[in-house]
């Protein structure tokens, strides 16, 4: 490869490296928060008070309420759910413990996990064409006769043959 081409990948590689500093920042925070999705960590949690229709059976509570819950006991007319819950099933009454992201993590995930409903879908598919451009572009700004090319191709063999081994664990 000539000098010259050399010279345009780099500035290529390096003008567009600094323009997806900022969307790698957030997608590798809002990664680090998505790894703790199982739990409350991040998290702020609201209490939930309100009245439903009364006479409901346990499986229609988790439809009236729109969400996912797990029935633990019915003791007294009253229904224990997950999430800290009871329903008074004589008189509607519901209580439970609402957790979710303050809302710039949520956003922020919305965007680490959008597809193609999201408008901004357009935004995923730049940034993945942009990292393979950065994986495949490293390896035109060396002359392929150097140790650093060599190297280069160990490591990105090694970083490779890593993500297969992680993902057949």
């Amino acid at each position: 490869m000539s000098r010259k081409s050399q010279e345009k990948f780099r500035e290529f590689h390096r003008y567009l490296g600094f323009f997806l500093a900022g969307i790698m920042a957030v997608y590798a925070f809002s990664g680090i928060v998505l790894t703790f999705r199982n739990t409350d960590t991040f998290k702020k949690k609201e209490v939930v008070e309100q009245l439903i229709e009364a006479g409901l059976a346990e499986e229609e509570l988790a439809g009236t309420l729109n969400m996912r819950l797990t029935v633990n006991k019915t003791e007294d007319g009253v229904i224990f759910f997950s999430n800290d819950g009871t329903y008074e099933i004589a008189s509607g009454k519901v209580s439970y413990v609402k957790t979710s992201y303050p809302l710039l993590l949520a956003k922020m995930n919305k965007l680490h996990l959008m597809n193609t409903t999201n408008p901004l879908f357009w935004l995923a598919i730049f940034f993945g064409l942009s990292l393979m451009f950065f994986s495949i572009s490293a390896f035109f700004m060396f002359n392929t006769g150097t140790s650093i090319y060599k190297k280069g191709l160990y490591f990105a063999v090694a970083g490779a043959a890593l993500t297969i081994v992680l993902l057949l664990v």
